[in-house]
């Protein structure tokens, strides 16, 4: 059964790795055996690096900007140019503004949307060219696999975050549309959506009590989740055990969906 889920010897890419989220699902995939490419704004972080590598895996640390479409645009080259073969690409990299519906700027819309949705199109895009002219992994027995992070905003409008539900909502759309061309050529392409999980993104409405108490009252499950909620599905999604699992957008939110 354990070797359902060993991912020894892939390389994944992963944006939105230096902390959260994102970091605990880098450090879920290198415990399950993957090498791991991190996308950072720059190189000032290292605790996600030198955390993998204590857990014996190796570790890489790329630097793009993802508000900027040249610098996403040059990333894929770039990694691919130093002979790297991605199997696994996490897409975890996001950004929220905050502002009544009236008064929501174009800027900040426009950067939400860059962040959280062009840029993990483009990614999609190069690194499942890159995927698709790969033979099929004797670890997983398929040529990539590729994880969105959608959002419970996916599937509902949120309060003053336009932006980014519009780009979570096309996210999910996006996961289906490359899903459907690629799955039977190899590659899986889902998303993960996470619920209320204490992050920094979330620090406003943690700080908010009303807020706090009404959302804390409505998880099944009694708690916020925790960004090492997020290793074992991030890993499922990425290995062999998933195989048969195309387009679909897995929930982890304590039950709120349910609710």
């Amino acid at each position: 059964m354990a070797s359902l889920f060993d991912l020894s010897g892939e390389t994944a890419l992963i944006t939105g790795a230096t902390r959260g989220i994102g970091q605990s699902v880098a450090l879920g995939l290198a415990e399950a055996g993957a090498d791991i490419i991190l996308v950072q704004r720059d190189e000032s972080s290292t605790t996600t690096k030198e955390a993998i590598e204590k857990l014996g895996r190796k570790a890489w640390i790329y630097t793009a900007e993802l508000s900027s479409p040249e610098q996403v645009a040059a990333l894929t080259p770039k990694v691919l140019a130093d002979g790297h073969k991605i199997r696994i690409l996490i897409n975890c990299a996001g950004i929220q503004r905050r502002h009544p519906c009236e008064k929501f700027p174009d800027s900040d819309f426009n950067e939400v949307i860059q962040v959280n949705l062009n840029s993990v199109f483009s990614l999609c895009r190069d690194v499942g060219a890159h995927m698709l002219e790969l033979d099929p992994s004797p670890v997983t027995g398929r040529r990539g696999s590729i994880i969105n992070f959608a959002s419970l905003l996916t599937f509902q409008g949120g309060l003053t975050v336009p932006a980014y539900a519009a780009s979570k909502g096309a996210v999910g759309q996006l996961t289906k549309s490359f899903a459907n061309e690629w799955s039977n050529r190899g590659i899986t392409v889902n998303a993960i959506a996470p619920g209320y999980i204490e992050t920094d993104m979330n620090t406003a409405l943690l700080n908010n009590p009303e807020r706090l108490a009404s959302i804390s009252s409505r998880i099944p499950a009694g708690r916020w989740g925790s960004p090492d909620d997020f290793k074992g599905t991030a890993v499922y999604l990425a290995s062999k055990a998933s195989g048969y699992v195309c387009g679909h957008t897995l929930v982890v939110d304590g039950g709120w969906m349910g609710r």
